[in-house]
C-alpha cells in the first residue's frame, strides 16, 4: 500500500492515509452536488488510518439517507475535506479532489445515480446505484 496525502487548497490542513481506502465511488446525492456543482469522487477509509493536521470547521445536517452528516472543511479557504456520519462513525470520507496524487485511486461505482442531473457524465462501466449503497462488509479476522 502507498501512503497518500492530502490537503485544502491554501495549505493550511493536511492529512495522510496510511490504509487502502474501502471504497472509492461517485456520489451524485444533491448535498455533494451542492458542495462541487458536480458529482464528488470520495474514498471511505478507516477512521485509525487517517491522520489530519490544522484546524477543520464543521456543518452537520441529516442527509437523504436519514443519517446525520458531518461535512468538515478547512475554515480559511473553504475547501471540503471530510465527513463522518452517524451510519458508519468507524469510517471517514474523505474527498478524493484534495489528494496529492487523485490518480491513485479508482472509482468503483456512481451512487445516487438516481439524483444525478440529465447532463451528467456517468461512466456506464461502473457499478450504479441508485440511492445509498449497502454498507461495506467488515474485514473478515486473520486465520490462526
Amino acid at each position: 500500500m502507498t501512503e497518500r496525502t492530502g490537503r485544502c487548497l491554501c495549505g493550511s490542513v493536511s492529512f495522510k492515509l496510511t490504509a487502502e481506502p474501502i471504497a472509492t465511488r461517485i456520489c451524485w446525492c444533491r448535498d455533494c452536488q451542492h458542495l462541487a456543482a458536480n458529482g464528488t469522487v470520495n474514498l471511505m477509509v478507516p477512521l485509525e488510518a487517517l491522520s489530519v493536521s490544522g484546524a477543520l470547521a464543521e456543518h452537520t445536517k441529516t442527509a437523504d439517507s436519514g443519517n446525520t452528516v458531518t461535512r468538515m472543511f478547512c475554515p480559511t479557504c473553504g475547501t471540503h475535506l471530510l465527513a463522518r456520519s452517524s451510519a458508519r462513525p468507524q469510517f471517514r470520507v474523505l474527498r478524493a479532489g484534495n489528494l496529492d496524487d487523485p490518480s491513485s485511486i479508482q472509482p468503483t461505482a456512481n451512487i445516487w445515480a438516481a439524483s444525478a442531473p440529465t447532463w451528467a457524465c456517468l461512466d456506464v462501466d461502473l457499478e450504479r446505484v441508485d440511492q445509498q449503497p449497502q454498507a461495506p462488509k467488515p474485514a473478515a479476522p486473520p486465520a490462526s
